[in-house]
């Protein structure tokens, strides 16, 4: 049985949507975040190593890192969907913005996020963060303003990677004047699929009413 390891308010939420929209047969398997600390549960270290969510296990093999997730769940479920042809330049375009969205994308975002609890000692990085998530904004409201999707006119499997640090990006307020992202991002969260997941995942900080 394909099991999901989901952690509330977690990047596990988008691969519950993936899902839902293939119509997959899964179940999910649930852990709360520490009240105080706001990590995963020791819980977790006994599915993978490291710990994090998401993970999956599908019969005997175990699956971490979201990316990784994604590309197996269209490789055995997908039945060719949400994949562009891999003799064409969308392939490309799609393959790159899967792995940038773990990569390049949130970074920036995390950075901000550890560096807040510095509080006066962030201030000679903070700079040269804020100039990278611009960065990143910039470049993802150049996509979107020329395709429906990150990487092309057709939802792919890169639009369930890009939508989490955009999520995150809304939720701080950091989507002001990015007309083309935050079209993207409600877009995405009227989905009836994505909303499916919503209620099935629980407790989720980056939703549409977030």
């Amino acid at each position: 049985m394909l099991t999901v390891h989901h952690l509330n308010n977690s990047r596990s939420q988008r691969i519950l949507w993936l899902l839902e929209e293939l119509g997959a047969d899964y179940e999910i398997k649930r852990y709360e975040r520490d009240p105080v600390t706001n990590r995963a549960p020791l819980e977790l270290k006994t599915i993978h190593p490291l710990g994090k969510s998401p993970v999956i296990t599908d019969g005997d093999k175990t699956i971490a890192e979201t990316g990784a997730i994604v590309e197996y769940l269209l490789e055995t479920y997908g039945e060719g969907r949400f994949v562009p042809d891999k003799n064409s330049e969308e392939y490309e375009i799609y393959r790159h913005f899967l792995h940038y969205a773990e990569g390049s994308a949130m970074f920036p975002f995390l950075l901000a996020i550890y560096t807040a609890y510095l509080g006066d000692a962030a201030a000679p990085l903070n700079p040269i963060i804020m100039a990278e998530i611009k960065a990143q904004l910039d470049y993802m409201e150049y996509q979107l303003i020329r395709n429906e999707y990150i990487a092309g006119d057709e939802l792919s499997g890169a639009d369930f990677m890009v939508i989490f640090p955009l999520e995150a990006a809304k939720a701080r307020g950091r989507l002001l004047g990015y007309d083309a992202c935050l079209d993207y991002v409600d877009k995405l969260h009227k989905r009836p699929a994505y909303l499916t997941a919503l209620e099935k995942g629980g407790d989720y900080a980056f939703g549409p009413d977030s």
